[in-house]
Parts: C-alpha cells; structure tokens; sequence
C-alpha cells in the first residue's frame, strides 16, 4: 500500500515537472529563488552605493573596505556557493537554469578574487573610489530632504572611507600588490580637483545650487549650510589626506614592473582575470595572443584596401601620420565635438527599428567627460541611468586635447557607448521584469563590451558610415581592440614592455598618440579587461553566422538580437546554449 501511494506521489510529482522529496514533491525552484533573494538582499546591506543605485531602501551610509570585511564576506559567498551546488540544475526551467550558472560563476569569481586579493587594487588609472565617489551628485537621489541628509551623511563619512582604501593601498605595497609606477604620472589630478579652497567650485556642491520643489523652502538654507560644511570639514580633507598618501608613500612605492605576472601568484592573478573578463573557461594567454595576431592580419588587409580606396601614395605609417595631424578631422571647438556626437546618436536612433524588435524605454544624453576625469580618461564612456528613473542614461564625450579627437571614429565611438550599444543593451536589461534581482544589475566585460564591438559592426549594415575615412576609423576602433589582445597578454603574461606595446598600437592604429599612451596605461592597471571586446565580438558574430547558416531565409536580424539582449549580461558560454535552443526552436516551428 505504501508503495502504491509513493508511486502515486512519483506520478504526480513528475506531472508537474517537480522532482520527489521525502515527503513529497519536492520544487527545487524554490530553494533556488530563496538563495537569489538573501543573495541580494546581503549585496545590497553590504553596498549602500549599490542599495541607492538599484531603489532599495538604503541608509546613507558608504560601504565597509577592511580586509576584514572582505573575509567576512568571502565566508558568507561560500555558504551561498555550498547551497547553490546543493541545487541541480538539470531539474530547472530555462531561466532558473540561466540565474544558476550566472550565480554560480559570479560567486566563484569573488572568492578566488579574494583569494588572490584582488581587493588591494581599489583605483585603476582611468578609475578608482574616489573617482566613484566623485559621482555621487550625479547619482544620488534628490528629490526630498531626506535624499539631501544622506547625501550629507555620505560625505561627511568621507575620510574614514579613503581611511579604509588606503588601508587596501598600503597593503598592496608591502605584499608586492601595486600598480606600476610609470602609469601613475599625473594620476594626482584625479585627486586635486576637489581640494578647493572655495567649496561652491567643488562638483559636490551642485545639489545645493538648485532645490526640488518637495523640499521646503524653510529647509533649504540650512541644507545648504550643512552640505557645504561636510564638503569643507570632510571631503576636501578627505582628498587632501588621500593625496598626500599617493604622492608620499604610494607613487614613490609603488612597484617599478607593469606585467601581472611580476607580482606575487601573478600568473594566477592573471589567468583568473582572463576567466572573469571573457567568461571562457578554456582560453590561455597564449591562445588570446595568436587571435589577436591573427586578427590584426585580417584588419591590416582591409585597411591598406582603404588606403587604396582613396588613392593616397605612400605608405600605411604616413596614412597614419596623415590622419593624425589634418586638420580636417578634427573640431575646432568642445561644443562642436559634441554636437557632432549628438547628430549622429539621433541619426543612428532613427535606424533602430529596422535592426531590433524591442527597444528600451529609458533615453539618454550627450555630455563631455568631466573635467576632473578628462586628461586621463579614453575618448568617451557610457553611464547608466538611475533605477529609479531620475536620470538618464549619458553618452560621455572626452572634449579634452581636441586634436587627439579625430571626427572619423566618432561614429564608431557613438555606436559602441550609445546606441545600439552599451546604453540599449543596458537599458534593456534594467526592464527585464521577472528575474531575479541579481540578474538585472549584473554585468559582465566579454557580454556588454563585445555587444558595443559588434554594435560598431552594425553600423555598416545601417549605412552609419558615410566615408571611406568613416570606414577606416570603424577599422582602426576594430584593429585597437584586436591589438588589445596582444598587448595585454603580451605585457601581463609574455615579458613585453610598456613601450613595445605601445609601438605595436602606434603601427597598427590611427588612433591619437596620446590616446595610445592612456590606453595602454589602462590595460597596464586593469589586467584582462581588455580581453573582453574581441573575443566577446567574435563570440556574437560566430553565434550569428551559425543562425544564418542554419536558418537560411527564416533567419531574422531583428529576433536574432532580441535573443541575444533578452537575458542581460550573460556568460558567454551561457548566450551559446540561448542561441542553440532558439535555432532548435525555430526548427520545430519550421517542421510543425
């Protein structure tokens, strides 16, 4: 009898695609989404930033950087990795499958990270927490007084902040944990900027100079008094005390090699930032190399038909040189940079249709780079709009150095950080609705960087490029990410010097000499990022090809993107299982 009873428990479980427990059916689905949501909830008590970025209730306060912390939290990421191991996923639907393996991987990432202390480097030479911090007017809530005092309360917290970081720094020097000394020339105007003598010159103050109407204006004033003390007592301190760090023991400490691989398990460090970068489990350094070679070959050949193409007489170094100094491909003026970026964005905006069926809802702006960040940031960079819809996405354009701005890859540079690359891929995936809350607000470089590369492609399709210099700068931005994976791996894993990698993008580039300089300085302070955009782009289009071939005239630009973008920022290996099942789906529909 009990037997009849557990084969009637067996039939019904199944029926309902459950697996059998004990006492029951048993929904595995369940458990799963209980570790989604305590996943989250502890990334958002951790990150009060991220709390405020992402709508939830948070509580003005700046999140907690001792190595203490980072152990308390790598303790707490294994327990969530034991229970989510505990889950099959064979037992799943499809996006419960999707949410496991992003989860799985996302959490073995932070603990090797941690591992190999990853948490030592808290600035790159482009970024850092206190370049973030400098943000905070632009993406903090305004909109009530209470917004206002944990504004205040943020910045009054501050010193103890770049306390804590600095902490990480120093850390870093004693253990052989640096970033190189050569790539930290004129890092101090990152800092020096907001040490003002006159607090209503400081980009904290901007909050204050305009109120919204839901704050009274009893209480204006007096915001105004204790913002402008808390940027005075705190922040200019602050920085005032993490400059003084960097140029007396950091700069001068700092370690005077520039490969990963020099450091400390540095070779480790490194092939665990390949993993995390490109989100491929079997590619070496060695392997990344030869495709970079083998790309810089192919872009090489159809660059020098460009050449031809416009009948210049001489060769590919003075085309380069040729491109780098008329002054026809450059604006005169910051406002023209900018307005010619912003015709473009619009143009660009009217072709979307014709290339996707779902389309964000969220708009975005065209502004320059600000001026504390330009001199050492890259020609331009996307920021992404607040969750709760007070601000727009923003397209940065770097209007600093104009004559290192050449106007023939704007439209390259438009199509990778606007549209349709990193803000519609981003847009979209802040409204995907559904999902788990991790999912929404999880990124990754190889997924969002390699969309941005082949957002550049599309451009061709959209009749984007008007010129055949229009052509060689989409080319050239193509032949940079190409040279990326040669000299990241060449300067992190095979010996090469700062300098031979920036002859290599010198030679194979039209990109500015000073955009050359900045450039390589970044891939020098963040290893494997630059690993991302290439093989993420040779991902989408390998996956594109494979639709095309196997769908033949079914195939449908428009439903193919959507099914890349429809899931977020996934793992590669992840967005190759998507597009196989859809193929196989539209297949049966074929058959039916």
């Amino acid at each position: 009898m009990a037997s009849l009873r557990f084969s009637r428990v067996v039939l019904s479980c199944l029926s309902l695609g459950l697996v059998v427990g004990s006492g029951g059916c048993a929904d595995p689905s369940g458990d799963l989404h209980a570790i989604f949501d305590e996943y989250w909830d502890f990334r958002v008590r951790e990150n009060p930033l991220l709390a405020m970025g992402s709508g939830e209730e948070e509580d003005g306060l700046l999140e907690s950087v001792t190595v203490a912390d980072e152990e308390r939290r790598a303790e707490r990421s294994r327990e969530f990795l034991a229970r989510l191991r505990d889950v099959d996923p064979e037992t799943l639907g499809e996006q419960d499958r999707i949410s496991h393996a992003m989860l799985e991987r996302e959490l073995e990432n932070q603990l090797r990270g941690v591992e190999l202390g990853e948490y030592r480097f808290p600035l790159t030479v482009d970024d850092g927490f206190h370049i973030a911090f400098a943000r905070l007017p632009s993406n903090h809530p305004f909109t009530t007084a209470a917004d206002y005092r944990a504004y205040i309360a943020r910045l009054r917290g501050f010193p103890g902040y770049v306390e804590q970081n600095v902490a990480l720094l120093r850390d870093g020097l004693a253990t052989g944990m640096s970033l190189p000394r050569v790539i930290l020339d004129g890092y101090e105007v990152t800092i020096e900027t907001h040490i003002v003598d006159d607090v209503s010159e400081s980009v904290f103050h901007a909050p204050f100079e305009r109120f919204p109407t839901a704050v009274a204006e009893s209480e204006r004033e007096r915001l105004r008094e204790e913002g402008e003390a808390a940027i005075r007592e705190a922040v200019v301190p602050g920085y005032q005390a993490f400059l003084d760090f960097m140029l007396e023991e950091y700069v001068p400490g700092a370690r005077t090699t520039i490969g990963a691989s020099d450091m400390p398990n540095g070779r480790a460090y490194y092939d665990q930032q390949i993993r995390v970068y490109t989100t491929l489990d079997d590619l070496t350094a060695e392997d990344i190399h030869r495709i970079g070679l083998d790309e810089v070959a192919r872009i090489r050949t159809e660059m020098e038909g460009i050449i031809r193409e416009v009948g210049f007489r001489g060769s590919f170094a003075e085309f380069l040189t040729f491109l780098r100094t008329d002054p026809r491909f450059y604006a005169k003026t910051p406002e023209e940079l900018l307005r010619e970026a912003a015709f473009i964005a619009k143009e660009v905006d009217g072709k979307l249709p014709s290339l996707f069926r779902t389309l964000p809802r969220q708009p975005y702006g065209v502004e320059p780079v600000p001026d504390h960040l330009a001199p050492k940031y890259t020609g331009g960079r996307y920021v992404g709009a607040s969750a709760g819809g007070t601000r727009a996405g923003t397209y940065w354009v770097n209007t600093y150095a104009l004559e290192s701005r050449p106007l023939y890859v704007l439209r390259s540079l438009t199509l990778h950080e606007a549209v349709p690359g990193h803000h519609l891929q981003n847009a979209l995936r802040q409204e995907l609705a559904g999902l788990p809350e991790f999912r929404r607000f999880s990124s990754n470089s190889a997924f969002g960087e390699g969309w941005g590369l082949y957002s550049e492609y599309l451009g061709v399709e959209a009749g984007i490029y008007k010129t055949p210099y229009d052509h060689f700068g989409r080319l050239t931005y193509e032949m940079w990410r190409a040279c990326r994976l040669v000299v990241d791996t060449g300067m992190h894993a095979l010996g090469w010097s700062r300098e031979e990698a920036m002859a290599f993008m010198r030679e194979n580039t039209a990109l500015s000499l000073h955009e050359i300089r900045t450039e390589t300085d970044r891939y020098i302070s963040w290893p494997g990022q630059a690993l991302a955009y290439k093989l993420g782009e040779l991902k989408i289009k390998e996956l594109r090809r494979g639709a095309e071939e196997a769908l033949g005239e079914d195939f449908d630009i428009r439903e193919f993107h959507d099914v890349i973008l429809r899931n977020g920022a996934v793992p590669l290996t992840v967005l190759d299982d998507q597009v196989a099942a859809w193929i196989a789906d539209e297949r049966k529909g074929d058959d039916r």
